[in-house]
C-alpha cells in the first residue's frame, strides 16, 4: 500500500510531504483548491506523461517521491527482482522533471524508463478518475469489466495466442500468395530453361573433356605424321637415327676410356642415353597406336561443343558455366514448387488455427456468460443501496462467428431497465448522466473488490450523487477500505465523512504565488470542514451538530 508522498514544485504545490494510512482516506476542499493535486503527482510519479507545464513557475525542476509497502505483494516483488531493483519489502519510486519537460524516473535508487515505471505502477494503484462513467458505454470497456471480473487472465492469454498464431499464418499465406503470382511467368520460363538443360545435361568439368577429345581427333593425321617422322629420326632409320648415333660415340670413349679413365664417366652417360632414346622410341611407338582416327566420334564432339556454345550465347555465360547455372535454375524452380507446397499447407494449418481459435474463444465466451450473470445480479443488488431500488442491470454476451480479435469473438452490451415495468435497453440508450454515474461506481467497487491492487483512488466519482445515495455510496467506499487501502477525492459530506481517515486541501496566494497545502484533519477540523461541506462557507451550530452526526456514524 502506499505509505508516504512527497511532492516538490509541482503545478501549484511548493512542498507536499503526505503519510498515508490504511482503510478509507477522503480528500476534501475548496473548489479550485486543487483536491486532485496529490493524485496526479502521484500519476506522474508511476507512469504518466511528463510536461514542462508541470513544473512550479519560477522552479528549475518538478519531484515527486512516494514509498510503498510491498511485503505483501508477490507480483510487485517479482517485478523488481526480475529487473534486479532491490529485494526489500519497500519500495521507493521517484520522478523528476525538468523545466524543459524531460524527466528521469527511478525504482529503488535505480534509474528505469517512464514504460517500466507504469508497469509496476500499475500493479500498486489504481486510479478510477471522475469521468470514469462516461468509459461505461464503450463497447471495449465494458469487456473489460467483465473480463476484470471474471479474472479469466489464462482464457485471454491462450485466445490471445491463438489470434495471434492465426494472423501469422495469414500474413504468411498472404505474402506467399504475392510471391507465387509474381512468380507465375518465372515459372513458366525456369520450367522450359531447365527442362532444355536437363536434356543436354553438360556435367561440371564436361565440356573441357570433350574440348579435348575434339582437339585430338581433329588432328590425329598431324600427330601421327609429326611422331612417325620423329621416331624415324631418333629410332628407325637404318643410315642414320638419333641412336645409334649416341651408341657408336658411346663405345668410341669407352675404349678411349681404357687410355685414360677420367673418359668412362662420360662413356656412361652416352650409355644411358642411347637407353633414354630406345625407351622414348618405345613411347612414341605405344602413342601412335593409341591415336585414335574416329570420325563419327568427331562429328558427335562437333555437335555437342556447338550445342554448348548455343546455350552459353543464349545465357550470355560461357560454356563452363552451363552446369553452374544448371543448378542455380533447377533450386529456382524447386524453390517456386515449395512455396505452392506450402501454400497449400497453409490453408490447412490456417483451418485448424481458426478452429483452435474459436475453441479458445468458445471456452472464454462462456466464462464470460457466467461472469456477466453474476456481476448482473450484484451490479442490481448494489443498485438498490444507491436509491435505485426499481432498477435491473444485464450484461448481454454474444460470440460471433467470426475472428473478431486477440480478445475473442464476443460482443458485451450493458442494459439497464431504470423502472419497474420497463425493458433492458442498452445502458446509453435510457440512462441519465445520475444514473450511469451511479452504475459506473456500483461496477467500480465491485470490480475493486475482485482486483488484487493494494490501493484504489477515486477521483471524484460520486459526481451527480447527492443525498441518501451519497451515504450509501460512503458506505459501499468504507467497506472496501476493510480490505483495501482506499482514497476519494470528494466534495460530498456523505462521503467525507465515511472515511476513516480525512486531508482537507487548502489554497493560499501572497500576491507573488500561489501554493496549495494538504493538512489531515483530526476528529474538530473533520466536524468543522463536512459543516463546511454541509452548508457552505456559514457554519453554524446546527450543520456542526449535522456533521458529528454524520461522523458518529462511523466513529
Amino acid at each position: 500500500m502506499l505509505t508516504s508522498l512527497q511532492v516538490t514544485n509541482f503545478a501549484i504545490v511548493e512542498h507536499l510531504d503526505i503519510e498515508w494510512q490504511s482503510g478509507m482516506t477522503t480528500i476534501t476542499g475548496e473548489t479550485g483548491a486543487g483536491k486532485s493535486i496529490a493524485i496526479d503527482a502521484l500519476s506522474l510519479c508511476l507512469g504518466e506523461r511528463a510536461e514542462a507545464s508541470m513544473v512550479r513557475e519560477g522552479a528549475d525542476k518538478a519531484q515527486v517521491s512516494a514509498v510503498f509497502d510491498i511485503q505483501h505483494l508477490p507480483a510487485a516483488k517479482q517485478f523488481i527482482n526480475e529487473h534486479e531493483l532491490g529485494d526489500n519489502s519497500e519500495c521507493v519510486i521517484r520522478r523528476v522533471v525538468a523545466a524543459n519537460g524531460r524527466s528521469k524516473a527511478f525504482i529503488n535508487g535505480v534509474m528505469v524508463p517512464a514504460g517500466q515505471l507504469k508497469t509496476l505502477g500499475n500493479l500498486l494503484i489504481s486510479i478510477h478518475g471522475q469521468h470514469a462513467h462516461q468509459q461505461l458505454n464503450k463497447a471495449n470497456y465494458q469487456l473489460s469489466v467483465v473480463d476484470s471480473f471474471a479474472g479469466h487472465t489464462e482464457l485471454l492469454n491462450e485466445v490471445k495466442t491463438a489470434y495471434n498464431q492465426l494472423q501469422s499464418l495469414e500474413r504468411e499465406q498472404k505474402q506467399l500468395a504475392q510471391t507465387l503470382q509474381q512468380a507465375a511467368a518465372e515459372k513458366q520460363l525456369l520450367e522450359y530453361q531447365v527442362a532444355e538443360l536437363d536434356e543436354f545435361a553438360l556435367a561440371t568439368g564436361e565440356y573441357e573433356e570433350i574440348e579435348q577429345q575434339h582437339t585430338l581427333l581433329s588432328n590425329a593425321n598431324s600427330l601421327l605424321e609429326g611422331t612417325q617422322k620423329e621416331l624415324q629420326i631418333i629410332y628407325q632409320q637404318d643410315n642414320y637415327n638419333a641412336y645409334s648415333m649416341v651408341q657408336s660415340s658411346a663405345n668410341q670413349i669407352a675404349e678411349l676410356a681404357s687410355l685414360d679413365k677420367k673418359l668412362a664417366p662420360i662413356a656412361d652417360l652416352l650409355f644411358e642415353a642411347g637407353i633414354t632414346l630406345e625407351e622414348a622410341a618405345r613411347e612414341l611407338s605405344h602413342y601412335q597406336d593409341s591415336v585414335e582416327m574416329d570420325p563419327s566420334q568427331l562429328s558427335e564432339l562437333d555437335e555437342r561443343i556447338s550445342r554448348a556454345l548455343d546455350l552459353a550465347r543464349k545465357h550470355d555465360i560461357t560454356p563452363e558455366e552451363l552446369p553452374n547455372l544448371h543448378a542455380e535454375l533447377q533450386q529456382s524452380l524447386a524453390n517456386i514448387e515449395q512455396n505452392d507446397e506450402r501454400f497449400n499447407e497453409l490453408e490447412a494449418e490456417i483451418v485448424k488455427a481458426k478452429e483452435h481459435y474459436y475453441a479458445c474463444a468458445g471456452v472464454l465466451s462462456e466464462s464470460r456468460s457466467a461472469a456477466a450473470q453474476a456481476l448482473s445480479e450484484q451490479v442490481t443488488k448494489s443498485l438498490v443501496s444507491l436509491s435505485m431500488e426499481n432498477a435491473k442491470f444485464s450484461i448481454c454476451i454474444e460470440q460471433q462467428d467470426s475472428v473478431t480479435s486477440s480478445k475473442g469473438s464476443d460482443t458485451v452490451d450493458f442494459q439497464v431497465a431504470a423502472n419497474t415495468g420497463q425493458r433492458l435497453q442498452p445502458l446509453h440508450k435510457v440512462a441519465s448522466g445520475g444514473e450511469l454515474s451511479r452504475i459506473s461506481l456500483a461496477i467500480e467497487v465491485i470490480i475493486a473488490d475482485k482486483m488484487t491492487t493494494p490501493t484504489l483512488i477515486f477521483d471524484e466519482v460520486d459526481v451527480g450523487i447527492s443525498g441518501p445515495t451519497a451515504s450509501a455510496v460512503g458506505k459501499l467506499l468504507r467497506q472496501l477500505g476493510k480490505s483495501t487501502q482506499v482514497i476519494c477525492v470528494t466534495h460530498l459530506p456523505q462521503v467525507a465523512s465515511s472515511g476513516h481517515n480525512q486531508f482537507f486541501v487548502s489554497k493560499t496566494d501572497d500576491g507573488k504565488q500561489t501554493n496549495t497545502r494538504m493538512t489531515v484533519l483530526d476528529n474538530t477540523g473533520r466536524i468543522d470542514e463536512i459543516a463546511r461541506l454541509l452548508g457552505g462557507t456559514n457554519i453554524s451550530d446546527i450543520t456542526r451538530t449535522n456533521a458529528s452526526e454524520l461522523l458518529s456514524q462511523y466513529h
